[in-house]
């Protein structure tokens, strides 16, 4: 599946209690040339939450011991955020909703990428793939709306290319993309999708064979579930 990277190579899922995280493990495990497929989330020992650092920090000592990792994907993200879904118009705005969506969607995976980076191998082709969205895209905004959520992917996109830009002077063989799922059958996008929805499984298959195919180039990719660039 992933012949790109080493054989025996070590994989970490970070939100694997989600539906695409749990099909990225379930894929992951199905590789003969994977050896090992970690999964952590907020339920899984060591526990995560991306609200709090310490506990960012704590779990990647935890997994100290299991590194290096060749692929590590962060699969976590959130629609809603309390209760309450993405803002359609500018007088929905709340600064405090913002604040939270922009804390979960872009200010954790960047902590993740501090502390979870320096476990990547070295000398060997790596890859670090976050689930972001299309709707993150500032040139290919056509519809407007969803405000907290765009900005929060927007700013998570940012944050991956520059951590890209870093990690290349010490991991030249490293891929960093930000990966456009498809709409995926989950409990994330339930409340704002049909029932065409692509099942986790084919998303999962899809962004792994996506990845499979990058070339490192010194920066992060943004690229949908069929390996198309998305204009950043």
């Amino acid at each position: 599946m992933m012949n790109s990277l080493p054989e025996g190579y070590r994989a970490l899922v970070i939100g694997a209690s989600g539906a695409i995280g749990q099909a990225l493990v379930r894929q992951l495990q199905s590789d003969p040339r994977c050896a090992v497929v970690l999964g952590v989330s907020r339920q899984s020992l060591p526990g995560l939450d991306l609200l709090h650092e310490e506990s960012i920090k704590a779990c990647a000592q935890a997994l100290a011991p299991q590194a290096p990792f060749h692929l590590v994907l962060d699969a976590t993200g959130a629609l809603s955020v309390n209760g309450r879904g993405p803002e359609k118009r500018l007088d929905e705005l709340d600064a405090e909703h913002l604040l939270n969506a922009l804390h979960l969607n872009a200010v954790g995976p960047g902590l993740l990428l501090k502390h979870f980076a320096p476990l990547l191998a070295s000398g060997e082709r790596v890859i670090w793939g976050k689930l972001s969205a299309r709707v993150g895209s500032i040139e290919d905004n056509r519809k407007g709306g969803w405000y907290g959520y765009r900005a929060a992917k927007a700013a998570l996109n940012m944050l991956l290319q520059t951590a890209a830009i870093e990690i290349a002077r010490r991991r030249p063989l490293a891929v960093l993309v930000a990966l456009q799922p498809g709409t995926v059958q989950s409990k994330l996008s339930q409340p704002f999708v049909g029932h065409d929805a692509m099942p986790p499984e084919e998303s999962a298959q899809r962004l792994l064979a996506a990845m499979d195919a990058l070339q490192p180039t010194g920066r992060a990719q943004f690229v949908d579930h069929a390996g198309e660039a998305i204009s950043w």
